[in-house]
């Protein structure tokens, strides 16, 4: 049963908690025994813990049925692909000194895995690796994964990292050294080649890194936070709670589609709890052992504020990587236009600024005798017209409006609108390039919305420096300057969505994408900044950025996949808009980020400072962008000559 709805039609992953098991060949018991009791799945073992394969004669073995927890037609098909997550053998150790043990490892894991493929489990839980080494158990694991289906296998990794504080006066602080998960883990997916059917269920200890440690999964394939019951405090009334700090984490899963497991026994005096769930978690009188643990992360799940309007709308592009738009070369086309006339933020901040821009360029005497020549490039189907006319009416100023618009069916609506608004004393529609047309009179304000993701991306320099010979040379540019910013990030997802593709053009694309399930892993900076009216004479729309990024140093090591790029725009003074994360706009959803791929993830250790390279170029029809990281270690030139990905002029 689910722990709750957060809002009408909630889909997520993590409302469903499961609990770990013991081995039973019961399954139809066990399994009935806690769904009853509110879980939505187990995490069970299914191979007897005490079969070993070398201790089977090999006469009886080809006789005998391997002691799995029953048949697999003991429970139905749908029963065991919604309700059960096997578990391997957990005395299973690949890389023992032991030649028995790994021998015996090795037929066993390959004996479980075949046999939760067959039962078309969506997942299964593998054992932790071993510290010092795991090469031997990520060689067989990746075998196994080339023929795999399409179940995902979680591989359990302890959620912990020594500080530097704790070891720093230990003298054996230079022989042993620092404890760190993460790099248990990031080892194991190296040798496995960042396969997409490898991810990571996290043993939650009862005590956590610090916050920068702990972020850095929230790039990686995290599918499940198991807790065991010994992570719970003890509240006044004797039931299980957790600490504010496992409280967040816990949310932070939720927010990730992280799913939780329960796992170990009861170690508190409560042995149920009443709420929601109590009336239909009883069977046969007795309430499930676990019920007071599950019933606290109910309450976790249900306390989160429901999901904002604006979310609910972006879940579907959530880290689902697009194409940038080709604004020049391509006409957009209804269905765009109108997503983005719905946003009513970005259209409110054009309306401030215009406002303003009036106000300052007509002082009030002359506001009845004195008409502001606006002219709105790139008008597309008119809100920016629209959001100017509101601006004089707000103000009380005279305006007299030119919609200048490349794309002739945006053109046939723009006249349909004037039209409908009895706008044609005021309004007139130019259906031309920015670039080509011969404006009649020179314009006090040039309005236009050309930004892209990364600022300058969709060309709005050049159009602007296109269209600015018709600007008074005192006149107004909204927006007036913008700036494009990037950070290093883990995003493990998006790299291997590239990397399915397996060819050099979709590692060199920047995509727009709806950053989710990724690290930032250091705070913005800043890159290109571009300002209008720009009247100098050698100005050059080519840009080249060399940047420094510190990764705290209480993160530990990191794996970087790309860049997440935002921009900032002052449209008029002190009316801005951007999707900058420290400064982003609220309620705000035109623009999503953009993602620069690494082609070879780069790996940084604490302390070591990455140092990037950006280039914005630009040729006689295309403008492109160039990246590369130059240290700590070298990555190759990204997109050289715009060979895999340009914007057309």
């Amino acid at each position: 049963m689910p722990l709750g709805e957060r809002h009408s039609g909630d889909k997520s992953e993590s409302r469903y908690c499961g609990v770990e098991t013991d081995f039973d060949d019961d399954m139809p018991n066990l399994l009935s025994l806690n769904i009853h009791g509110g879980f939505d799945f187990v995490v069970a073992t299914l191979m007897d813990p005490n079969y070993r394969p070398s201790l089977v004669d090999e006469c009886t073995s080809r006789s005998t049925a391997l002691p799995f927890a029953g048949s697999d037609l003991v429970l139905t098909p749908s029963q065991w692909s919604s309700h059960v997550v096997g578990k391997v053998s957990s005395w299973i150790d690949l890389d023992s000194e032991d030649e028995t043990l790994r021998k015996d490892s090795e037929i066993a894991l390959k004996q479980e895995i075949a046999w939760a493929s067959h039962l078309s489990l969506q997942a299964c839980l593998l054992p932790t690796p071993n510290r010092t080494s795991c090469a031997n158990y990520a060689k067989c694991l990746n075998q196994i994964l080339q023929n795999l289906a399409s179940m995902q296998l979680w591989l359990r990794i302890p959620l912990e990292k020594s500080e530097d504080d704790t070891n720093s006066k230990n003298p054996d602080f230079m022989v042993d050294r620092q404890i760190d998960s993460w790099e248990m883990w990031n080892s194991f997916r190296l040798l496995c080649e960042h396969h997409n059917q490898l991810s990571v269920a996290l043993d939650i200890q009862s005590s956590l890194p610090s916050a920068s440690s702990v972020a850095r999964w929230f790039g990686e394939p995290v599918r499940a936070g198991i807790i065991n019951t010994n992570s719970f405090l003890t509240n006044a009334r004797g039931y299980p709670c957790l600490s504010k700090r496992h409280q967040r984490l816990t949310t932070a899963f939720f927010n990730h589609s992280i799913q939780i497991v329960i796992s170990g026994q009861p170690v508190h005096n409560a042995v149920g709890a009443s709420g929601s769930r109590a009336d239909n978690n009883v069977k046969d009188g007795l309430k499930h052992p676990l019920k007071a643990y599950l019933d606290y992360v109910a309450y976790l799940y249900q306390s989160m504020d429901p999901l904002p309007e604006q979310e609910r709308f972006e879940l579907g592009y959530r880290d689902y990587l697009q194409s940038p738009l080709q604004p020049l070369m391509d006409n957009l086309e209804a269905q765009t236009y109108e997503t983005f006339e719905k946003d009513t933020v970005k259209y409110s901040q054009y309306q401030r600024a215009v406002a303003k821009a009036l106000v300052d360029r007509v002082p009030d005497e002359n506001a009845s005798t004195v008409t502001t020549v606006l002219m709105v490039v790139g008008a597309g189907r008119g809100p920016l017209v629209r959001a100017s006319l509101q601006a004089a009416e707000e103000t009380e100023r005279k305006l007299k409006i030119y919609a200048v618009e490349k794309n002739p069916n945006a053109v046939v609506t723009l006249h349909s609108l004037v039209k409908l608004e009895g706008w044609e004393k005021t309004v007139t529609i130019v259906s031309s390039d920015m670039r080509n047309w011969d404006a009649p009179e020179k314009a006090d304000i040039l309005v236009s919305e050309l930004l892209g993701s990364f600022g300058d991306n969709e060309l709005s320099p050049e159009c602007l420096d296109g269209a600015q010979r018709f600007l008074k040379e005192d006149g107004i540019s909204i927006p007036s300057s913008y700036t494009s910013f990037i950070q290093p990030v883990t995003a493990c997802k998006l790299y291997n969505d590239i990397k399915s593709h397996k060819d050099l053009v979709h590692f060199e694309t920047p995509y727009v994408v709806k950053l989710h399930r990724v690290a930032r892993l250091a705070p913005t900076q800043p890159v290109f900044t571009f300002t209008h009216p720009e009247f100098s004479t050698k100005a050059s729309n080519q840009r080249y950025k060399k940047l420094r990024f510190d990764i705290q140093s209480d993160t530990g090591s990191s794996l970087i996949h790309g860049f997440g790029g935002y921009f900032d725009a002052i449209l008029y003074k002190d009316v801005h808009l951007g999707i900058e994360p420290s400064t982003a706009t609220p309620n705000m959803f035109s623009w999503f980020p953009i993602f620069f791929p690494l082609r070879t993830p780069i790996c940084i250790q604490p302390g070591t400072p990455l140092e990037v390279h950006f280039w914005r170029c630009s040729g006689s029809t295309k403008v492109w962008y160039e990246w590369c990281v130059a240290s700590p270690t070298a990555s190759p030139m990204h997109n050289t000559n715009g060979r895999s990905y340009w914007v057309g002029l």
